[in-house]
């Protein structure tokens, strides 16, 4: 499977409007794990990994940012900014979450708990990694 943009349910109300994810409806895993990123400084840069087995959902609860992949050869971006779809990502993409505004907040739920030994820091270590696959 490919990275791709999954839209969620939005359910619409005068008192607030409700989106949910689930497996099997939305997600392609099962949920593992689950974190959120927030009050990132200005310029900074999340991520810059890859997974070598851990697939991704990441959804913009709040604000916007861009989700930048890499699959060794070419670079795709992603620019979220609504909580009613999120970017599923497989494993073996390198990733960084860039651009952040103010007051976002990044949710990102996995299909595994976490494990040191499954990321890949180093760019060209995931490359060789992945030309070899």
């Amino acid at each position: 499977m490919n990275p791709s943009i999954i839209d969620l349910p939005k359910i619409l109300d005068k008192r607030g409007n409700l989106s949910f994810f689930e497996h099997p409806g939305q997600l392609p895993f099962e949920i593992a794990r689950t974190y959120w990123i927030y009050d990132v400084p200005g310029g900074e840069v999340r991520g810059s990994h890859a997974f070598k087995k851990q697939q991704e959902f990441i959804i913009a609860l709040s604000g916007s940012f861009d989700v930048v992949l890499n699959d060794g050869e070419k670079e795709e971006r992603f620019s979220l900014n609504r909580s009613y779809y999120g970017l599923y990502i497989p494993n073996m993409y390198w990733r960084k979450l860039e651009n952040f505004s103010t007051n976002s907040l990044a949710l990102i739920v996995s299909d595994r708990l976490y494990d040191e030994g499954d990321y890949i820091r180093d760019f060209e270590q995931f490359k060789n990694i992945k030309n070899a696959i």
